[in-house]
């Protein structure tokens, strides 16, 4: 679906009005009733457009369900049933395990058994009157499995087919679930797990990234600075632990590569779990199979998993062993190369593995633009925001900045024709048009608020005419 779409089918009737004579005309030739109503579907918002993922009909109790919302509900009463027969499978499965056990132990055939159904199973009776006894209580708990199941899913249905509880004077309400897919862009807000949020400034071609010596280009450059006034070192130390945990992943991985012997893998594996493991976490690998070794070594390949707890964490010293382990540098910085010059960087970076995640503060929903539009009642000025098509706000620091450089027709343009000198703003707007490019500045309608202010404490103020 794109911008203007419509989504929702709905027509409102139009209150009684006088017809003007084109009406008349109209309603003569098309009929009556044709033009007693309005459109107001629901349409999808201008410069959107996605994928419907999910539509949900919600209908008053008492009304009669349209197709549509009783397709939702064969639908959701299907999956129910599908989840709980799910559920009852694994329960039965379980039961008739331990009925099967006492039959054959009760001295049935196991052959018979099988070629028999397993509803029939419970229909045979056993000579041991303690086996017999055990099976007819196994039969209970299987009746009883089946009526819980009957009223979970009696208890569902009745949820689903239930009318809605809504808002007074509504009859039905339909929601519809748009899937929309944004590639990132600058401008969009990403963040780490320590309060590090910030702007993307730009999206490089991955050959402009630095590289290592490798060759391997970094994913995300994030400035130095963001770091010492704020002091969440954290995101520091979360770089060298990843740095440390690729680091382990990787020799493990040229281990694996050059098939070296088992028990090498295994005392190696054995040095990165030992490193500042709690004692309630020790792992002893020799427990495990050459084979298990193996499949551990085969997870670990691409990097080894390591979680550290809030005020129990890896201290500075565990950090640099297990860099030390992985060998690289203790610092947790490496030489970085240019990827447009191929020139190497003065100094040393650090560079690792962290988190990042975008965040919902694209900016695609936030970009916008109006010229003319819609105006506050009492002050005329234009009201603010997106979702209600407003203008920027030109506040008191912006008044000085213009003031400092003497900009004083721009000023008065400012404070008069682009806000609320009515008057002014519908002439110039008539000008504009008529292509005559000038502007007559009059009173502010903030003005004449100011006034009714003072008026409004019992202090006359009034303009008089030279």
């Amino acid at each position: 679906m794109t911008g203007g779409d419509i989504l929702v089918g709905k027509v409102t009737p139009k209150g009684e009005t006088q017809l003007t004579p084109e009406e008349k005309l109209l309603r003569a030739i098309f009929g009556e009733k044709a033009s007693d109503v309005k459109d107001s579907s629901l349409r999808v918002p201008n410069g959107v457009s996605g994928t419907v993922i999910d539509v949900q009909v919600f209908t008053r109790d008492g009304v009669e369900k349209d197709k549509r919302a009783l397709e939702i509900e064969e639908m959701q009463l299907k999956q129910a049933k599908k989840d709980l027969s799910e559920e009852l499978q694994i329960l039965e499965a379980g039961l008739f395990s331990r009925i099967y056990a006492v039959l054959v132990s009760g001295g049935v055939e196991a052959e018979k058994l099988d070629k028999l159904p397993r509803d029939r199973w419970l229909e045979l009776g056993l000579t041991d009157e303690e086996k017999q006894n055990q099976l007819e209580q196994l039969a209970e708990q299987y009746d009883e499995l089946k009526h819980e199941f009957e009223k979970k899913l009696e208890a569902k249905r009745r949820k689903i087919t239930q009318g809605d509880d809504l808002a007074p004077g509504v009859l039905k309400i339909v929601k519809v679930y748009l899937a929309v897919k944004r590639r990132i862009q600058p401008g969009d807000k990403m963040a780490g797990r320590h309060g590090n949020k910030g702007v993307i400034s730009k999206i490089n071609p991955i050959e402009d990234m630095p590289h290592d010596a490798n060759g391997t280009p970094v994913d995300i450059v994030l400035n130095p600075l963001g770091v010492p006034s704020r002091m969440n070192i954290g995101q520091i130390l979360e770089t060298h632990l990843g740095m440390a945990a690729k680091g382990i992943g990787d020799k493990i991985n040229a281990m694996l590569k050059q098939q070296q012997e088992v028990a090498k893998l295994r005392e190696f594996i054995q040095r990165a779990y030992d490193l500042g493991a709690d004692v309630r976490q020790k792992v002893d690998l020799n427990t495990f199979s050459d084979e298990e070794v193996l499949r551990l070594a085969e997870n670990l390949r691409k990097g080894m998993p390591i979680a550290t707890p809030v005020f129990d964490g890896a201290k500075e010293a565990e950090i640099k062993e297990l860099l030390q382990l992985g060998d690289l540098p203790t610092s947790g910085q490496i030489t970085l190369f240019d990827g447009r010059t191929g020139e190497q960087f003065e100094r040393p970076v650090t560079v690792g593995y962290m988190y990042m995640l975008k965040l919902n503060h694209l900016v695609d929903d936030k970009m916008h633009a109006r010229s003319t539009g819609s105006y506050s009642l009492v002050t005329q000025q234009p009201l603010g925001g997106k979702a209600q098509f407003g203008g920027q706000r030109f506040g008191e620091m912006e008044v000085w900045a213009l003031e400092a450089y003497g900009a004083a027709y721009t000023l008065q343009e400012m404070l008069t024709v682009k806000s609320d000198d009515v008057n002014g703003r519908t002439k110039m707007y008539k000008n504009i048009v008529d292509g005559n490019h000038q502007m007559e500045p009059g009173m502010p309608e903030s003005f004449n608020v100011l006034l009714k202010e003072i008026r409004s404490l019992g202090i006359n103020i009034e303009l008089e005419d030279e």
